[in-house]
């Protein structure tokens, strides 16, 4: 029944894999259905990581309406256009912070193209900012107040000693050092050079390749009131949970806190007063957040993530006992391994948070020392192994260079070094700071 179980988990994420897009997610639920067929009750439903998304998703949505976007957008080519030599090392840095921002790596999105226009006026490979631009999106939505996987991992965590506020004292630290060695890394050990590259002198031959230069974008006058109350928003998750800390709440008020809700409720409300307040400080129409891209990438993602999350749920709760049995002592003995395991796995889940849903529960069963867990989150983002991923495939579309383009051997992309050397740094960083802290 096992091999049953895994082979049918296999075919339905090779069958999203092949859909692409929201066909993961449809696939996913096929996958549940096909383990129900055969015996299996199905697992839970990631409600709260889901909710969460569409929360977030709102919010970013309606500011991206109001032209807070643009206003981004137009604020980092001014940061990038002002230091253009050292672009491989600051559009990490700009993807990083956008998401630790806005929760979600989607609106790294917007920030591709003026990567790619900058490296190519600098005579440099644009492949080297994007790889790294992209995988610091991947690895800041461990860092990120608001996003769904810090939130679950911040409940799954708190029962062992834990707190929100620790996880984002080790998170945001461990992972922005691991960006930025890996931004330097790169830098330093592979050749940036456009002009040696024989794909793109063909290209520039053939007269496929263009500078854009400079771009003015039209700003909206309300633009950067979006921008801001977003940012409150985002501030206001933050200083809730400072409140809601019991070790805060005992050095105020000299009593235990008794939270009014949930984090992830809190969120929620959150976030959802702040698409209100957007909507009505910048005048804009509810019926364009519709069609914004954001809330489109955002919807799919959620239904993804309803999908494959339901599905690694339903297999691991089904075979938790054989896993435990299997697969306990080795962990214990080598935890190092479990980072190896969310790493591997998150390519397959296409989500850190239902990465997190599926395996971290799992862990906390193995009897996996906190330190270990925690340590291991950042390995949930390596969901550039594959070259399947939104973020990933745009940036290979904005590169009329072709320096960065996917090999033969699916595995052999710019993206794979760069994001591996990512992960493990912040994998390591996490477990250096979470020492100290915990």
């Amino acid at each position: 029944m096992l091999i049953l179980e895994f082979v049918i988990v296999l075919l339905a994420i090779f069958l999203g894999a092949r859909l692409g897009g929201i066909g993961i997610g449809f696939a996913g639920g096929l996958g549940v259905l096909a383990l129900a067929l055969v015996g299996v009750k199905p697992g839970s439903i990631p409600f709260d990581v889901i909710s969460i998304i569409m929360a977030v998703i709102a919010a970013i949505s309606a500011m991206q309406v109001a032209g807070g976007m643009d206003y981004l957008v137009h604020q980092t080519e001014k940061l990038l256009r002002r230091n253009p030599r050292y672009i491989t090392l600051l559009a990490p840095v700009v993807t990083y912070f956008l998401t630790l921002f806005a929760g979600t790596g989607n609106i790294s999105l917007s920030a591709l193209p003026v990567i790619a226009e900058v490296a190519k006026e600098q005579g440099i490979r644009p492949c080297r900012p994007l790889s790294t631009a992209v995988v610091a999106a991947q690895i800041g939505i461990t860092a990120s107040p608001i996003s769904a996987a810090v939130v679950f991992m911040a409940s799954a965590m708190e029962p062992h000693g834990i707190s929100y506020l620790t996880l984002l004292g080790v998170m945001i630290p461990a992972t922005l050092a691991g960006v930025l060695v890996m931004s330097l890394l790169v830098s330093w050990l592979f050749n940036a050079r456009l002009s040696d590259d024989p794909v793109y002198q063909q290209r520039l031959a053939e007269g496929l390749v263009t500078l854009r230069g400079s771009h003015s974008l039209t700003i909206p006058p309300r633009a950067a009131h979006s921008v801001l109350l977003f940012l409150l928003g985002v501030l206001a998750v933050v200083l809730y949970a400072i409140y809601n800390s019991n070790g805060v709440h005992l050095a105020l008020f000299g009593t235990p806190a008794q939270p009014l809700t949930t984090t992830t409720n809190a969120i929620l409300i959150i976030m959802l007063s702040v698409a209100t307040l957007i909507t009505l400080a910048c005048r804009i129409d509810t019926a364009a957040i519709l069609n914004a891209s954001t809330f489109k990438a955002g919807m799919s993602a959620s239904i993804c993530i309803l999908g494959v999350a339901w599905l690694g749920d339903t297999f691991v709760q089904d075979n938790l006992t054989w896993i435990k049995d299997t697969a306990g002592s080795v962990i214990q003995s080598h935890p190092w391994l479990l980072a190896v395991i969310f790493f591997f796995c998150s390519a397959l889940l296409y989500s850190q948070a239902a990465t997190a849903k599926a395996l971290m529960p799992m862990a906390m069963a193995l009897g996996v020392a906190p330190l270990t867990a925690l340590a291991s989150f950042p390995a949930v983002s390596g969901l550039f192994i594959l070259p399947t991923y939104p973020t990933l495939v745009a940036a290979v579309q904005m590169d009329d260079t072709g320096t960065t383009r996917i090999g033969r051997f699916v595995f052999n992309h710019p993206f794979f070094i760069p994001g591996t050397l990512g992960v493990t740094l912040s994998v390591i960083f996490s477990f250096a700071i979470g020492g100290l802290l915990l």
